[in-house]
C-alpha cells in the first residue's frame, strides 16, 4: 500500500487514511462541514506585514460566523459520534461523576455554614445553608431556573459577616455576566433590588451588614472596552442601585494612581475598623491603601499608601489594628511581614515569617492565629502562625488545598483537599491543628485502588527540571504503546495542582494514561518560575511540554502515534505552539476554549489580561507575541496530527473567533487527512459555569477522541 498522506481508501462506510505516523487508520464518514471563506485582512506591525484570512470571524453578526459554527460541531458531533467505544465511555462518565458531590466553597458567618456544593447526582451546583443545629437548607437552586432557553449558573456569592443577607450573581448559559441578588437568608425573600454588569461580585460588606461594596462595569458587554475604566461602588440593602455612591474611579483620588485596565476593591474585615483599597490588573502584585471604614464612606480625604506595584506585595490581611502584607520583593519564594493598619509603613514593616524552601502564597486570619498556605511544586501545604511562632499543620495525604476559609470570629478553618487519586472534600482544623473529614462533601463508592499517581522530572533543554505527574492503571507496561494524553498550562502565576476527576478513570481503565505537565510560566516554584514562562520567555513553556513528551518517549511510557497533548484557556499557547513546532512528536492536540491568536487581543473582551503576555507597543514586544501566536505559526502544507479545537459561544475570556479561526486555518493548511474538527457548546462559555452534563460530554468528547486517534482497537470505527 502506497503510504503517501493524501491517499484515501474507502472501505466499510468509513475512511482510510494515513496518519501523520505512517500507519493506517479509520475516519468515520460524516456530513461536510461549510469551508471558512477566506478574505485576507494585511496589517502591518512596525514594519512586519501580516495576513489573516479569517479577520471576519471576530465579527459576530457577520453573515457566515453562525453557519460556519453549527456545520462545523454537526460535523464534529458526527465524527465524534460515530466512534464505537464513545457512548459506553460517555455513559461511564456520566455515571461516575454523577456519584461524585463536589463542594466549592464554605463561608462560616455568625451562626451559620454557607456551602456551595454539586450533590450527587444533581446537575450543577446549588447554594445550601447549615444553622447551628445540623439543619440543611437550600437557598440557591439553579437547577430550576432558566433565562430564556439557557440554563442559569451561580457565578459568585457573599454574605454578610453576620449571615443575615446574601449577595450572589445568576448568569445565563455560562456567560458568567452576573446579574446581582441579594436575599434576606433567614425568610428566603429576595430584595428588589437588582445590579447590572456585576462580574466580579462583592468585595467587602459592611460590619453591620447594611450594605456592601462591589465593582460595577459600565460599557457594553462583549466589546474590548467592557472591563476598561471599572468604578468601585457602595451599594445600602433598600435602596435604588442608581443611587450607589461611587467610591473608587479612575481619576477620582489623586493619591490612587489607576490605568484604564484596572480595577479596585474594598476590603472589610470583620472586627477591624480599617479598610483595605487596592488596585488591581492581571498581575499578582497589587497597589494597596488602608483607611478608617467610617471616614472613608463618609467621603474624608483619609487613605493611607501601603505599597506599590513595584513592592511586589501579592496578598494581604488585616488582623484587628495588624496589617499583614506577603512579599516578593527581593524573595521570589514569598515572606510575611506586619505592619500597623492605621499607619502602614512598609519600610519599617517587621518579618515574622522568613523566606523558606517552598513557595508561600497565600495568609488567612482566623481567631487564633493565621493560616498559611504554601506551595512546593504542583503539591501545597498549610501552617498556622500564632504569636510569631509558625506551625505545620499535618495534612491527610498530599495534595492541593483549593480553599482555605476562616473567619476573625472563629478558631481553626475550613479546607477543601483534593488529590490526583483522592477526591475532594472539605475538611476541619480544630484548635489543636487536628484536621478532620467534615462530612459535609460525602465521599463517592469510586474505588481508587487499581490506580496509581507517580511524578517524576523532565529536563528542558536548558537543563531546568520540570516536574509532571502520571496517572495511570496499576501493571501499566514500557511498551510504548499506552496511549498518554500531557497537558500543560504555564500562565498567571497559577500553579497546576492535584486534583481528583472521576471522569478521568474511564480514560485510565481503556489503557489511557494522563500526564499533568508542571510547566514554566506556573506558580509552582513561585515568581521566578512564572516569569521564565512569561512574554520574552514565553516559549519556555510550550517547549517544556515538549521536553516531558520527549521524556515520555525516550522512557517508552509512550511514543509519536500514541500520544496526545491538550491545553485549556491559555493552555492554548502551550498546546498551539508546541503542535505548530513540532507536529511529528504527537498523533491529537486538543485545544479546549485556547488563546490561539494573541495579536488580536485589542478586538476581544478581555483586553484587560494584556499585561500577562504583553501589550504590543513597538517592534520588539510584538514579535514576543507574534512568537506565542498559534494561529500564525500554522505553516500550509505541513502534515498535522489529528486535532479537536473546543469553543463555547458565550465565552467571555477567550473569544470563540480564537479557537475557530485556529481550527479553520488548520484545516485549510494541513497536508494530512487526519481530522481537524471544531467543536461548539452554543449553551456554554468558558466552561466556569457549565452544567456536569456539559462537562461529562466533553470528557467524553475528548478521550474517545484521544483513544480513536491513539490507535485503540475498541474506539476505531469499523
Amino acid at each position: 500500500m502506497q503510504t503517501d498522506r493524501r491517499t484515501f481508501l474507502m472501505a466499510g462506510g468509513a475512511t482510510l487514511a494515513i496518519s501523520t505516523s505512517g500507519r493506517l487508520m479509520a475516519t468515520p464518514v460524516a456530513n461536510k462541514p461549510m469551508v471558512a471563506r477566506i478574505e485576507p485582512a494585511i496589517d502591518d506591525y512596525w514594519g512586519t506585514k501580516v495576513t489573516d484570512n479569517y479577520r471576519w470571524m471576530e465579527n459576530p453578526k457577520d453573515r457566515d460566523w453562525l453557519p460556519f459554527l453549527r456545520t462545523q460541531n454537526d460535523h464534529t458531533r458526527a465524527m465524534i459520534d460515530a466512534i464505537p467505544g464513545r457512548k459506553a465511555l460517555g455513559e461511564r462518565i456520566s455515571a461516575l461523576s454523577g456519584d461524585a458531590a463536589t463542594t466549592s466553597k464554605v463561608v462560616p458567618a455568625g451562626d451559620w455554614l454557607f456551602y456551595e456544593q454539586r450533590p450527587v447526582g444533581a446537575d450543577n451546583f446549588k447554594l445550601f445553608l447549615r444553622g447551628p443545629d445540623g439543619a440543611i437548607r437550600t437557598l440557591i437552586d439553579p437547577t430550576v431556573m432558566k433565562i430564556g432557553d439557557a440554563h442559569v449558573s451561580l457565578d459568585w456569592w457573599e454574605p454578610s459577616f453576620d449571615g443575615k443577607h446574601l449577595a450572589y450573581g445568576l448568569s445565563p448559559a455560562g456567560s458568567e455576566a452576573s446579574v446581582l441578588h441579594i436575599m434576606e437568608v433567614t425568610t428566603g425573600t429576595i430584595l428588589p433590588e437588582r445590579i447590572e454588569k456585576a462580574d466580579c461580585g462583592v468585595t467587602g460588606w459592611l460590619p453591620d451588614g447594611s450594605g456592601f461594596f462591589y465593582i460595577a462595569y459600565v460599557n457594553e458587554r462583549g466589546t474590548p472596552q467592557f472591563y476598561l475604566n471599572s468604578e468601585t461602588r457602595l451599594h445600602v440593602l433598600d435602596t435604588d442601585p442608581k443611587t450607589d455612591k461611587l467610591m473608587v474611579k479612575r481619576g477620582q483620588w489623586p493619591q490612587i494612581p489607576m490605568e484604564e485596565t484596572q480595577a479596585a476593591f474594598i476590603a472589610t474585615t470583620e472586627g477591624s475598623s480599617s479598610v483595605l483599597i487596592g488596585v488591581v490588573d492581571i498581575r499578582t502584585e497589587k497597589a494597596l491603601w488602608t483607611a478608617d471604614l467610617a471616614d472613608f464612606v463618609s467621603g474624608k480625604d483619609v487613605v493611607k499608601p501601603v505599597c506599590g506595584f513595584d513592592d511586589l506585595i501579592v496578598a494581604q490581611a488585616i488582623d484587628k489594628d495588624d496589617l499583614y502584607l506577603l512579599s516578593n520583593k527581593g524573595n521570589a519564594r514569598g515572606r510575611l511581614l506586619r505592619t500597623s493598619a492605621k499607619a502602614p509603613d512598609l519600610a519599617t514593616a517587621r518579618e515574622v515569617v522568613p523566606e523558606g524552601a517552598a513557595v508561600l502564597e497565600d495568609v488567612h486570619v482566623a481567631r487564633d492565629g493565621l493560616f498559611l498556605s504554601f506551595m512546593d511544586g504542583g503539591v501545597q501545604s498549610l501552617s498556622r502562625l500564632s504569636d510569631d511562632e509558625v506551625t505545620p499543620i499535618a495534612m491527610p495525604f498530599d495534595g492541593a488545598i483549593d480553599g482555605v476559609f476562616t473567619s476573625s470570629a472563629l478558631d481553626g478553618a475550613y479546607l477543601r483537599l483534593a488529590g490526583w487519586l483522592e477526591p475532594s472534600g472539605i475538611w476541619r482544623i480544630d484548635a489543636a491543628g487536628k484536621v478532620t473529614d467534615t462530612g459535609i462533601t460525602p465521599r463517592p463508592p469510586i474505588d481508587t485502588g487499581p490506580y496509581e499517581a507517580r511524578r517524576a522530572f523532565a529536563t528542558a533543554k536548558d537543563g531546568v527540571k520540570i516536574p509532571y505527574t502520571l496517572i495511570y492503571r496499576k501493571g501499566m507496561k514500557l511498551s510504548g504503546d499506552n496511549p498518554v494524553l500531557a497537558t500543560g498550562y504555564g500562565a498567571y502565576q497559577y500553579s497546576a495542582t492535584p486534583r481528583f476527576a472521576a471522569s478521568l478513570l474511564p480514560f485510565l481503565d481503556a489503557g489511557g494514561v494522563y500526564c499533568n505537565a508542571n510547566v514554566r510560566g506556573g506558580g509552582e516554584y513561585g515568581r521566578d518560575w512564572h516569569k521564565a514562562g512569561q512574554k520574552a520567555t514565553k516559549a519556555n513553556t510550550w517547549r517544556d511540554l515538549i521536553a516531558v513528551c520527549e521524556t515520555l518517549i525516550a522512557d517508552k511510557i509512550t511514543s509519536p502515534r500514541h500520544l496526545a497533548i491538550s491545553g485549556t484557556s491559555a493552555g492554548g499557547i502551550t498546546v498551539g505552539r508546541a503542535l505548530t513546532e513540532r507536529p511529528e512528536l504527537f498523533a491529537a492536540a486538543i485545544s479546549d476554549v485556547g488563546w490561539t491568536n494573541p495579536i488580536r487581543y485589542v478586538a476581544e473582551q478581555n483586553v484587560s489580561d494584556i499585561d500577562e503576555w504583553g501589550p504590543m507597543v513597538d517592534a520588539t514586544s510584538f514579535r514576543i507575541m507574534y512568537d506565542m501566536d498559534a494561529y500564525q505559526a500554522i505553516k500550509p502544507g505541513t502534515p498535522y496530527p489529528a486535532v479537536l479545537c473546543v469553543t463555547g459561544a458565550t465565552d467571555p475570556r477567550v473569544a470563540p473567533w480564537h479557537v475557530a479561526k485556529f481550527a479553520a486555518r488548520l484545516q485549510a493548511a494541513t497536508s494530512s487527512r487526519n481530522p481537524v474538527l471544531l467543536r461548539v457548546d452554543f449553551d456554554a462559555g468558558h466552561g466556569v459555569g457549565s452544567t456536569r452534563t456539559q462537562r461529562d460530554a466533553l470528557a467524553a468528547d475528548i478521550y474517545s477522541f484521544v483513544l480513536w486517534r491513539a490507535g485503540i482497537e475498541a474506539f476505531q470505527p469499523v
